[in-house]
């Protein structure tokens, strides 16, 4: 039964491939890309950058086998490799415009349902020129790939401010990977994409060191974990609470908070920055994104037993 479900997923998603990829204009997607909502007055947007799909022992490098295979077919998932939302962020705040990580932005071989950034920002109706901010949780090559785009440093204001933890910074000048699980070609593909992006946006930086406000109720906040700088953001306005948690959680950490995740870097320290921010979540009522959710990645997090459940928004339309 699990095969048979298997190769019909695969054949649906080989058709919606083929679809999305008929060259039609954005409104006609098969699929929204883009998902609006209000925190008091910040305006916020998710906006996908389509879906990756790494290898499934990736998903949880400590894990008895039969039981990630278990948990992937429970949720319809491959046992060869599981999908991987890749959502960003842009937000509205006191007359900024502040971009939030950058996705993949292009196709890789490895990857040909994601790296739609580019295009969705465009469709979203987001003017490259006019954006005075980006915010980045960490430097992986899925989180700042868009603004190596070909043509996309030019369309940016010279002003352009990108704030990062100073640790990420430090970090990415020389690239330790020993703790993680990650392939070797992505590995590889990570110190490129952070070397590029370090030359090419040096000037830009605006590095901090645990935290720092870009705009009003808009603060970043080093967490590490998942990488020695990886931060989170936090917005509040009028009472109302949202964080962009980027790569600190994923669909698997609700049922199995303590799964190492082959991207971390310091799996042990990412597992107690999971937990913390899930209390964290539960006990003010949060609204939670995050970068690998399923979009639009708009939810809540609430007590369950030991542990803690995912609680999705209904969608506003």
């Amino acid at each position: 039964m699990n095969e048979m479900i298997r190769n019909i997923r695969q054949k649906t998603i080989k058709a919606l491939d083929n679809t999305s990829h008929s060259g039609r204009a954005a409104p006609d997607e098969l699929v929204p890309s883009r998902y609006a909502l209000r925190v008091g007055e910040i305006d916020v947007l998710v906006i996908s950058d389509g879906v990756l799909t790494p290898p499934s022992e990736s998903m949880a490098t400590n894990a008895d086998p039969a039981m990630r295979s278990a948990w992937l077919d429970d949720m319809f998932l491959s046992r060869d490799s599981f999908d991987w939302a890749l959502n960003e962020v842009v937000v509205r705040s006191g007359g900024q415009t502040i971009l939030i990580d950058s996705g993949l932005g292009m196709e890789y071989p490895d990857f040909p349902r994601a790296g739609q950034w580019g295009q969705r920002l465009e469709a979203a109706g987001i003017d490259l020129g006019s954006v005075t901010d980006v915010v980045l949780t960490h430097m992986h090559f899925d989180h700042v790939g868009g603004l190596l785009v070909e043509r996309v440093k030019e369309r940016l204001r010279p002003d352009l401010r990108i704030h990062v933890a100073a640790a990420e910074v430090k970090f990415w000048a020389s690239p330790d990977f020993s703790r993680t699980a990650m392939p070797p070609a992505l590995a590889d593909l990570a110190e490129r994409a952070s070397k590029q992006f370090l030359e090419e946006y040096h000037r830009q930086l605006q590095p901090f060191e645990e935290e720092y406000a870009v705009a009003p109720g808009v603060v970043v906040h080093r967490t590490g974990g998942h990488t020695p700088g990886h931060s989170v953001v936090r917005l509040a306005s009028g009472g109302d609470r949202l964080m962009f948690a980027g790569d600190a959680i994923f669909p698997v950490s609700f049922d199995h908070p303590d799964w190492h995740n082959g991207f971390e870097h310091d799996p042990e320290e990412a597992t107690r920055v999971r937990l913390g921010l899930f209390r964290e979540l539960a006990e003010t009522g949060t609204w939670l994104v995050a970068t690998h959710m399923p979009f639009p990645s708009v939810g809540r997090v609430a007590v369950a037993g030991d542990g803690f459940r995912w609680v999705p928004a209904w969608w506003d339309y």
